[in-house]
């Protein structure tokens, strides 16, 4: 029965019709970030680049580069929206779009992992048999179908990201509305909403209604009396989003995914203009059909294990940040902290506290101050930059941290060498205090 749910043949109009959105969408997010400055600030600027842990060989290129870099992401948006090449543009952009994730972290953000996730599942998918260059070049190539599986890659994937969104937002801070009034204190400048924001309802209203929305949207969706509704609350939804938080592309994305609930006709109606395609809904079996259903499934066991990985670690996540990326905890908390590091000669005993301002931006002296990774990263960075000289330094953080609007409290080891201890991916660093609840 599975196998026949999986390789019944569907219209492809919604695979087709999301292509073009997609393409448009990661082409303005590209383009988008040259005109801000987003690249200026965060790979060209930096005189060090905080990557992700076992990806420091991943570096901003030099000079004019990295505008070079996005300025290729964008044309390839271009090619993907227009299907020509597509599988080579879509990898090329799962690549490239991969190395930006990777190669810096001080501006990490769910959704630019959601979009690493998405580009290789879009590669992968045959989004180009229809209304699109290559089938226009290539008659022979187009197709009015596809495997229903593709389309419920979508859905599963938007399942797991919503519900463990949800699923986060069940924590003290966000149940009493605390971490809402945190996260609106600064955008009480926003021009004619601002002073709306801070009042205490509509902290309320935004608590409740994101819990719910996360929780809800995508079974309503699915279910088709209730389809329209959780259309209008999702535009509702991810404006206030986009007006509010200011994260880019991605409302625009999540409202784009909504073309794989309604049903295939409709959209070919609104989109494509077309007549009705009929397809027979047979279930076609290619050869390989075994290894995609193995794929699959140790795909989603990933997606949905890793989420899960804090509760594996001592503390709580919300302290440790130990387990927070790669998990759709997302806009739960607020971290502020200060930090010094005392450099110590091994050799003549001699020390010198760091003046941060010659190393780092302040977006990065801020998450220095406050992520145990960031201070353990910055340490071996320090360490290389006294080796230049033919010192051979240890290096320890004093600091202090606060997690929403808690009490501050010594969050790394004053007296860890923190050059000389390795981080560990899978298992507690043991010289990040215990919370001060736990103590």
């Amino acid at each position: 029965m599975l196998k026949l749910f999986l390789f019944k043949k569907i219209d492809n109009a919604q695979l087709v019709v999301f292509r073009v959105f997609y393409g448009l969408l990661v082409c303005a997010e590209a383009f988008g970030a040259l005109a801000t400055g987003w690249v200026r600030r965060t790979f060209v600027e930096p005189k060090f680049t905080f990557s992700f842990i076992g990806f420091e060989w991943l570096q901003p290129l030099p000079g004019n580069g990295m505008y070079v870099y996005f300025a290729i992401m964008g044309v390839l948006g271009i090619l993907i929206t227009l299907g020509y090449k597509y599988r080579i543009s879509a990898f090329a952009f799962a690549f490239m779009w991969s190395g930006v994730y990777l190669m810096q972290k001080t501006s990490y953000n769910n959704h630019y992992y959601l979009l690493m996730l998405l580009a290789f599942i879009m590669a992968m998918l045959p989004a180009n048999r229809d209304i699109s260059l290559d089938s226009r070049l290539n008659p022979g190539f187009r197709s009015h179908s596809m495997y229903n599986y593709i389309r419920w890659i979508i859905i599963l994937q938007l399942f797991i990201v919503y519900t463990y969104a949800a699923v986060a937002k069940l924590y003290g801070d966000w149940l009493d509305f605390s971490i809402i009034e945190i996260l609106m204190r600064s955008k009480k400048d926003y021009f004619l909403i601002g002073d709306f924001l801070q009042i205490k309802w509509v902290h309320k209203m935004v608590a409740g209604f994101g819990i719910f929305f996360d929780l809800l949207v995508i079974p309503a969706l699915l279910w088709k009396p209730t389809r329209n509704i959780a259309f209008i609350l999702s535009i509702f939804f991810h404006l206030f989003n986009s007006i509010v938080f200011q994260i880019g592309i991605f409302p625009y994305l999540s409202l784009a995914f909504i073309v794989f609930f309604y049903d295939s006709q409709t959209i070919r109606k609104i989109f494509l203009k077309r007549k009705k395609i009929e397809v027979d809904g047979e279930a076609i079996f290619p050869k390989n059909h075994n290894w995609i259903i193995g794929a699959l499934g140790i795909y989603f066991v990933v997606q949905l294990l890793l989420p899960l990985r804090h509760h594996t670690f001592p503390d709580d996540v919300l302290w440790t940040e130990e387990g927070h990326r790669l998990s759709w905890r997302m806009m739960l908390r607020s971290r502020s902290g200060n930090i010094r590091f005392k450099v110590v000669n091994k050799e003549t005993g001699k020390f010198k506290y760091v003046k941060l301002d010659d190393h780092l931006t302040k977006k990065q002296k801020r998450k220095v101050a406050c992520y145990p990774d960031f201070a353990w990263q910055f340490a071996q960075y320090l360490k290389k930059e006294h080796a230049k000289n033919g010192e051979d330094v240890q290096v320890f953080a004093i600091n202090r941290v606060r997690v929403n609007d808690g009490k501050f409290a010594q969050f790394i080891d004053p007296e860890v060498d923190l050059a000389s201890v390795p981080w560990k991916h899978l298992s507690h660093n043991e010289w990040i205090r215990p919370s001060p609840n736990e103590e």
